[in-house]
């Protein structure tokens, strides 16, 4: 285990294949040398473990375990009614995706990983090992003590509209500024970073790779930079501070997809302080050995995060205000939890459970369930969208990875009494441009509501835009080819539009326009009230934006 430490987060899959030894030969089930299983497993662990999970038993994704995947010996497709798929199938999918929200990958791997690949799943998954907290700590660096950090900021950038950019493939994060859109910084982070998030304060930026890497971001340094990092597991997406007045960024808590557990840690420094297991037994009563930390969200009128555990459906509300006696009130909702956000009140939460179609709302104030919605196939809110729907009032809204609409769900708030009976109902469905989509995106100070489609197949859907009149929602949207807007030369690689984020002020809305690795990229920023191209953003240093997250909108849950 010593050789799977902190400095191999670069190599990561590599070391874990190492690690993780051989896949055990099958009747039936292709044959790989230990390059090709080593290339596989890199492959696997950046581009399928987060849909299908690392034991590929499916979440988001399907169950890609060898009884699925692989023929039988004598070559026949069925046993008991059970379709088995077999490599030139595998290859067909893998290449060209599904209208369940599975992209399409003919653009991103050769032919050759892809016959690789559709190898890989028929075998034998591994079981990577576990993760220690003295693992956990060994990992932890405190690059500046606290001591050391300046007192005041240090820059003359407006903080308030700076926006932390995931650049996917490089492991890197840049610092943009949202007046002058400069690229301010560019920092070294893990692998393929999920979220940023802000402290409470808004001097941090907390920044989660997939590869467990989690990185503590000054943003009052001359240059902001990386003042501490650990790896809380092989793979993860989540994490958030402690918000509660009182407790404003004393803990900091990271969720890992593998092992499946969350890290409590300091929130100034990321000395871990406590690891905590999710597996356990699902709704359903059966127990699961990957139940993933999905989402994390933080309270602001309790000391309390919201987990939420992927594979069991189960919602945690932890209370932090004492970690050596740990109360975690667990809520039943459904299976396959992703992510969520708040509504417009700030005391409900909502959640996809996207494999099962629903949507959990939580009551944080009772701690207890408040409704469980159906909805189309396969919700991918991201953080959803709140405004005022002028027939329904308050409303919460996701889009959908397998379906081509819009969902708006009623939710209650007290300033608009009127509406109470619309609490928790899907009271509207709009059409969008195509299935694929991953974030929807409004602010209080616009009239749009905007939604991007990146995992459809279709390269035209897949980079534009959809922008909605909130006032008339019976109106088509305005499309919004960003791949054309941006003026870049077209590419054989499809240019994903992905991630609408506004600036603080609510008057921009920015675009990310993923493309290949070695693709030229861009962020494509429009003004929200002409629907114009204000400006284009483009760097050789700027690899594969994904993610933006802008420092107010994010510290103060603006969605």
């Amino acid at each position: 285990m010593k050789k799977l430490k902190y400095f191999a987060f670069a190599v990561l899959p590599v070391a874990m294949s190492a690690a993780f030894g051989q896949a055990r030969a099958q009747e039936g089930a292709p044959t790989l040398t230990a390059e090709e299983k080593a290339q596989a497993k890199k492959i696997y662990f950046e581009r399928c473990a987060g849909c299908h999970g690392v034991l590929r038993k499916g979440a988001t994704g399907k169950n890609l375990e060898p009884h699925w995947t692989k023929k039988l010996p004598d070559g026949s497709t069925q046993e008991g009614g059970t379709l088995k798929l077999g490599q030139e199938r595998l290859e067909k999918i893998i290449s060209y995706g599904t209208e369940g929200g599975m992209v399409n990958f003919d653009d991103i791997l050769t032919k050759d990983e892809i016959k690789l690949m559709a190898k890989y799943i028929q075998t034998t998954p591994d079981v990577p090992p576990e993760y220690s907290l003295k693992e956990t700590m060994d990992s932890w660096k405190l690059i500046v003590p606290v001591d050391q950090r300046p007192k005041k900021q240090m820059n003359n950038f407006n903080l308030k509209n700076m926006f932390s950019v995931t650049l996917r493939d490089t492991g890197e994060v840049a610092l943009i500024d949202g007046d002058t859109k400069e690229i301010r910084s560019i920092v070294k982070t893990g692998y393929a970073v999920h979220i940023s998030r802000l402290s409470a304060s808004g001097r941090y930026v907390y920044v989660i790779g997939r590869d467990g890497r989690l990185s503590l971001i000054d943003l009052w340094m001359e240059k902001p930079g990386v003042v501490a990092e650990v790896k809380v597991g092989f793979d993860a997406r989540s994490v958030d501070t402690s918000k509660f007045k009182g407790f404003e960024d004393k803990y900091a808590v990271a969720g890992s997809y593998w092992p499946p557990q969350y890290v409590i840690m300091e929130g100034e420094t990321l000395k871990p302080l406590k690891i905590v297991s999710t597996r356990g037994m699902t709704v359903d009563g059966e127990y699961h050995p990957e139940p993933r930390v999905a989402s994390i969200v933080s309270s602001q009128i309790k000391p309390e995060w919201v987990i939420n555990v992927k594979e069991t459906g189960q919602i945690l509300l932890v209370d932090y205000s004492d970690i050596k006696n740990l109360k975690t009130t667990t809520i039943e909702a459904a299976k396959f939890l992703h992510d969520g956000g708040w509504d417009m009140t700030q005391r409900y939460f909502l959640v996809a459970a996207n494999a099962s179609n629903k949507i959990a709302a939580v009551d944080t104030k009772e701690g207890k369930l408040a409704a469980l919605i159906d909805v189309k196939k396969i919700p991918h809110p991201g953080r959803g969208a709140n405004f005022v729907h002028p027939q329904f009032g308050p409303v919460w809204t996701t889009g959908h990875l397998g379906a081509d609409v819009l969902t708006l769900i009623g939710t209650p708030n007290p300033k608009y009494p009127q509406y109470k009976g619309n609490a928790w109902k899907v009271v509207q469905e709009v059409k969008h441009i195509g299935s694929g989509n991953l974030f929807v995106k409004t602010h209080p100070k616009s009239t749009h509501l905007w939604a991007d489609a990146p995992q459809n197949p279709e390269r035209e859907i897949a980079e534009s835009v959809a922008v909605y009149d909130i006032k008339d929602l019976s109106k088509p949207p305005v499309v919004l080819n960003v791949a054309k807007d941006s003026g870049l030369p077209e590419t054989k690689a499809i240019r994903r539009a992905v991630h609408p984020e506004y600036s603080a002020d609510g008057a921009e809305v920015w675009i990310s326009l993923w493309g290949g690795k070695t693709d030229q990229s861009a962020i494509v920023v429009y003004d929200d009230k002409t629907l114009k191209v204000k400006k284009v953003i483009t760097d050789p240093k700027m690899i594969t934006p994904t993610g933006k997250f802008n420092v107010y909108n994010t510290q103060h849950d603006i969605y």
